[in-house]
């Protein structure tokens, strides 16, 4: 493995317990869910730029995806308020 996809899973690893971790003790906080919803985005966009080597593609593609990452967040968050 190349040391970026090992960094890249600390990173990703790390994400999980933080998100874990903000969900058991912060639970009672409004905007939990935003937090938790931002931390998911970040991680969809790790694994998608890094293991499926979107970093690569298209310029259309990787604006596609970021898109449609920002309106499912948006309107998952729009819907929770």
């Amino acid at each position: 493995m190349k040391r970026k996809d090992i960094l890249t899973l600390v990173i990703l690893i790390v994400l999980t317990i933080v998100t874990g971790l903000f969900s058991k003790f912060y639970s009672e906080l409004k905007m939990v869910n935003s937090v938790i919803l931002f931390l998911s985005g970040i991680k969809f966009l790790l694994v998608a730029f890094q293991f499926m080597e979107l970093k690569k593609a298209h310029i259309f593609w990787k604006i596609i995806l970021t898109s449609y990452l920002v309106l499912f967040c948006g309107i998952i968050i729009l819907m929770l308020r």
